[in-house]
């Protein structure tokens, strides 16, 4: 039997879902963290997957279709099946996977829900943390939850501000030039090492600002929505559909502008060289 068309989805219990799932696949991960490590390379020899991602995303994907079989999932590791519902998961089973390998606190499991094109909930799971970052469209976002919103901060030049670097060396020589002119126009620049945990810092105060070149639907799906229903902006810088050449960029409210123009040109930066 074919479940409802996305339109007429229960946000709370697919967030619900979600929530469930990242808390199971989060424990997972967290046994074996301390484990011996199968490495494989994918775009470069930096950009690595560990028998670990692929063991979380099979749970995911088993947990989802357990629940909701007719249903699309997109993953990191290959998942990949259409949609008859209207509703999609899209799913990074371990956002961070190098700190995950050095054995480093900062990483996560990122499950955001598209509904007919859209996203409508997610959940971004730290286990070492202990904290779940969740929303849903419309019903704002939480941390363990407690309701959250982003920073006040107003002044450029008092903005801590997260990034990313790229995988491949000479993407990052570009992205290090982009940090040495940003760097004297804010507070201070922070590096994680997982764009969705950069995007829930952002969205409850810990950060006032992000920017990154290069991610992907996956690090995004579920942390963006969290960033929007905290208050906060989180799209692309030419307001485009994300491509893997699209600088994602996410602010508190009063920095929006600022930020944007300092990422654009204001601050004598050619828009076209921010990686």
């Amino acid at each position: 039997m074919t479940a409802a068309p996305g339109g007429n989805a229960d946000l709370a219990a697919l967030g619900a879902l979600a929530e469930a799932i990242a808390r199971e696949a989060g424990a997972l991960l967290l046994d074996g963290f301390e484990g011996v490590r199968t490495v494989d390379l994918k775009s470069s020899p930096t950009d690595v997957v560990t028998e670990m991602d692929r063991a979380a995303e099979a749970l995911i994907v088993r947990r989802i279709l357990e629940a909701r079989p007719d249903d699309g999932i997109l993953g990191e590791e290959g998942a990949d099946r259409p949609s008859r519902t209207g509703v999609r998961w899209v799913i990074d089973p371990l956002d961070g996977t190098v700190n995950y390998l050095y054995r480093r606190p900062d990483w996560a499991v990122s499950i955001g829900v598209e509904v007919d094109g859209a996203s409508s909930a997610g959940a971004v799971f730290a286990p070492v943390h202990d904290e779940l970052f969740a929303a849903t469209l419309g019903g704002g976002a939480t941390r363990n939850g407690r309701p959250i919103h982003v920073s006040s901060e107003a002044r450029i030049t008092h903005a801590l501000v997260g990034t990313g670097f790229g995988y491949e060396a000479a993407v990052r020589k570009m992205q290090g030039a982009v940090v040495a002119r940003l760097i004297g126009e804010v507070r201070d620049i922070r590096r994680s090492g997982s764009a969705a945990l950069d995007l829930c810092a952002l969205a409850c105060g810990r950060l006032d600002a992000y920017y990154e070149r290069g991610v992907h639907l996956w690090d995004i799906a579920a942390a963006g929505l969290v960033v929007r229903e905290a208050g906060g902006n989180a799209e692309t810088l030419d307001e485009a559909p994300l491509t893997t050449e699209s600088i994602w960029i996410g602010t508190n409210g009063p920095l929006y502008r600022d930020f944007r123009a300092l990422l654009g040109g204001a601050s004598g930066l050619d828009p076209r060289s921010v990686c």
